[in-house]
């Protein structure tokens, strides 16, 4: 028999402690925030259609993005036991500087359109967790600007550092220019980015009439209702436009073709390389052959990437690649990856399987979107609490210690071989 009793009020307030309320709406939002995915959410509740969709979509059937997020998911960890790691190290030192962290902020345009802050709260958000922010050529920030952002912050343990993400343009003298100007600033990397000779069919982009400035359409206007903030910082902040560029009418689309250049050549390479005194980057790198060509070519690494999924649909998935990638370069050559993160085991992940450093686009414009500069510092902090629950799951205490026997890609998507269609076919 359970033996029955009164029950002592004071027992009751012991077990009933009451959540103190949170009155910031802002901070309330966000600490309920507990993964990437809860912050493309709110991202979702609180930015135009366009806006948002420009950020989360890719381009035609956008099967380069799920594919490469469904490779992340495909992944089986094998954790050691019996291997305390009560303290994890997530430092890394990637292209001559530090990081606090195996990841840092990947190059987007158009940041200030997704929310005010832009650029400005990912640089600063990036120097304050001692990690890379890179700025695009489209990017909606000046150079200069997002240089005194990451200066403007209390300097840490491991200091800001900025990356710039140059676009070869029809016009090279702009190209040249933006270059000689970032190495100025004391940006320490370029990012020459090869997968955009023309732009890929971002088809919601086209659906929503999406350019810069926003065109004005009843749906637009139906649409922006319940999202005065929007609004209200859209038209009473500075102009939006491209910092680093001057043309800013058209279509996102016809902007990219007027910028690129699909005769973009090795020669263009000699010539940046010329003119960048820091660590260069090739990114957009979608295979093997290319991998060891570049690596021959003296670059101090490259950016496994599809660009997000945004340019040829159905292209390579860079976490795929990534092991053949390691094993043709060596261990010596500098490998990045981005495209399909959004957890901080796939960075843990593809650090095994041989990343020395990965980029976050998406998943520092969802914390953008939905709460400004406090909303990508819960980016990080999620990733962070993630890489380090993962690492001590897995029992290892650093970076170093994770290997690919940690980590088993599954099998989803098999090639076909040549010789089976050429059976098929007889």
């Amino acid at each position: 028999m359970v033996q029955r009793q009164v029950p002592n009020p004071r027992e009751l307030l012991e077990l009933m402690k009451f959540k103190k309320p949170e009155l910031n709406g802002r901070k309330r939002r966000l600490d309920a925030a507990l993964t990437i995915d809860d912050l493309r959410i709110i991202a979702k509740r609180r930015t135009p259609k366009a806006a948002f969709d420009y950020t989360d979509g890719a381009a035609e059937g956008e099967l380069s993005l799920s594919r490469a997020r469904q490779a992340f998911q495909d992944v089986e960890f094998h954790p050691g036991i019996l291997k305390p790691a009560p303290d994890v190290d997530t430092s890394i030192e990637i292209l001559g500087g530090p990081s606090a962290l195996p990841f840092g902020i990947a190059p987007t345009g158009f940041t200030r359109l997704m929310q005010t802050e832009g650029e400005v709260a990912g640089a600063g958000a990036a120097a304050a967790a001692g990690i890379p922010f890179t700025l695009s050529t489209l990017g909606t920030t000046s150079i200069e600007g997002v240089r005194d952002a990451t200066l403007s912050e209390p300097r840490g343990p491991v200091p800001g550092r900025n990356w710039f993400q140059l676009y070869v343009m029809r016009d090279r003298e702009i190209s040249y220019e933006l270059a000689r100007r970032a190495a100025a600033a004391g940006f320490d990397t370029l990012q020459f980015t090869v997968d955009t000779p023309v732009a890929g069919a971002r088809l919601r982009d086209k659906r929503n009439g999406f350019s810069i400035p926003p065109q004005l359409t009843l749906g637009t206007i139906i649409n922006a209702i319940p999202r005065p903030w929007w609004w209200y910082d859209f038209l009473t902040t500075p102009k939006l436009e491209f910092a680093s560029l001057s043309t800013t009418g058209g279509t996102v689309g016809e902007l990219l073709d007027a910028a690129m250049d699909p005769t973009i050549s090795y020669d263009d390479l000699a010539v940046i390389r010329d003119i960048w005194p820091g660590k260069i980057v090739i990114k957009g790198v979608q295979n093997v052959e290319d991998s060891v060509r570049l690596r021959d070519a003296g670059v101090d690494g490259i950016v496994l990437s599809n660009h997000g999924g945004r340019q040829l649909d159905r292209a390579p998935i860079p976490f795929h690649l990534l092991p053949e990638v390691r094993q043709a370069v060596g261990d010596d050559f500098t490998v990045m990856i981005d495209t399909g993160i959004m957890n901080g085991a796939d960075i843990v992940a593809a650090v095994a399987l041989g990343a020395d450093f990965t980029l976050i686009g998406r998943a520092y414009l969802y914390g953008l979107m939905a709460g400004g500069r406090q909303g990508v510092d819960r980016t990080i902090a999620i990733l962070r609490s993630e890489i380090e629950r993962t690492m001590r799951l897995l029992g290892v205490s650093s970076l170093a210690e994770l290997e690919p026997g940690h980590v088993t890609q599954l099998t989803r998507l098999v090639p076909v071989t040549r010789a089976a269609t050429e059976a098929r076919v007889r």
